[in-house]
């Protein structure tokens, strides 16, 4: 792992009980920031009123640390615009925002059109697919916004169990995106969960950034990040366990497609090639960096050997 990843990893990775509630709430008042919450949604009509719930009573009537509470529906064909608005949300339909352009389907390209119809100083997004959620998702990560000036952007890093297997989730992190940030941008090697849905940034950073319409969003804010405000501006939280439903290998392979494809545009700048990988464990002290050697030599084909060529003409 890089020296200036390592550092990172020290200075900019947090814990959710790093910052009491109190403390976000003091330093709200004295930013006078706003904070709003974003859940992208599509058929989620099983989970997304417990979000919603949860939210409100912790961290909107419990305490005011969040403004504005909004679920932007993407076309879904179960109740959840219903579920969503009876559980306290304000509900917005992605083709009623921004009509001119005419919507396509994509998470991407319903957190961008989310920033028209939201009003946060710092925006927060929120997967509509939790199970057992927490409002630390939300605090933990709108956290250090609030209390550090030059942060811009903060992922949660959390478990993926994947059934009773824990730490088995995040199938296309460790096959694709992983690989990818490591060889290419070597510098964000250190997010836990680089793909993660759980993140808040500044308006004034996303209103700066591209948004990838699909499943590649994720990956392209992150590198967009990088270059337009630097490491040291981001940032993630430990907020614990998350556990959501999960696709299936066809669903899996179309967004590494995208992802692939995300990465491949940004390429295009031309960045350096780093063969090694950095994966984590959660270890007594929280989550532990492993760095791995990427196998990258290759054999000529046999052709070209001298000693098979002799042992045809034999």
């Amino acid at each position: 792992m890089l020296e200036e990843v390592e550092r990172w990893l020290s200075a900019r990775s947090w814990s959710v009980a790093d910052r009491p509630i109190q403390q976000l709430m003091a330093a709200k008042h004295a930013g006078g920031q706003s904070v709003s919450v974003v859940l992208p949604a599509l058929d989620e009509e099983a989970t997304v009123g417990g979000i919603v719930s949860v939210i409100r009573r912790e961290l909107m009537e419990r305490v005011p640390l969040v403004d504005e509470l909004v679920v932007v529906d993407s076309g879904s064909r179960d109740r959840t615009s219903a579920v969503a608005a009876a559980a306290g949300a304000r509900v917005v339909h992605r083709d009623a925002i921004l009509p001119r352009v005419p919507a396509v389907p994509g998470k991407g390209e319903v957190l961008w059109r989310s920033l028209l119809v939201t009003g946060g100083d710092i925006v927060c997004f929120v997967d509509a697919d939790l199970r057992e959620f927490s409002a630390d998702f939300v605090s933990g990560i709108v956290g250090p916004l609030l209390t550090e000036p030059d942060v811009h952007l903060v992922k949660a890093m959390y478990d993926r169990p994947l059934g009773a297997a824990p730490g088995q989730g995040g199938r296309v992190t460790e096959l694709m995106a992983r690989p990818l940030l490591n060889m290419h941008w070597p510098r964000l090697a250190g997010f836990v969960q680089p793909l993660g849905g759980e993140y808040a940034a500044r308006r004034s950073l996303l209103e700066q950034l591209p948004f990838p319409v699909g499943y590649g969003v994720e990956l392209g804010m992150l590198v967009d990040a990088l270059h337009l405000v630097g490491l040291d501006a981001l940032a993630q939280v430990d907020v614990g366990v998350r556990r959501h439903r999960h696709q299936d290998g066809q669903a899996l392979g179309r967004m590494s497609a995208a992802i692939y494809r995300t990465a491949q545009l940004r390429l295009a700048r031309g960045h350096l090639v780093r063969p090694s990988l950095t994966q984590f464990e959660r270890g007594a002290d929280g989550f532990e960096p492993r760095t791995y050697s990427v196998d990258t030599e290759e054999r000529p084909p046999m052709t070209e050997i001298a000693e098979y060529a002799a042992r045809k003409v034999a």
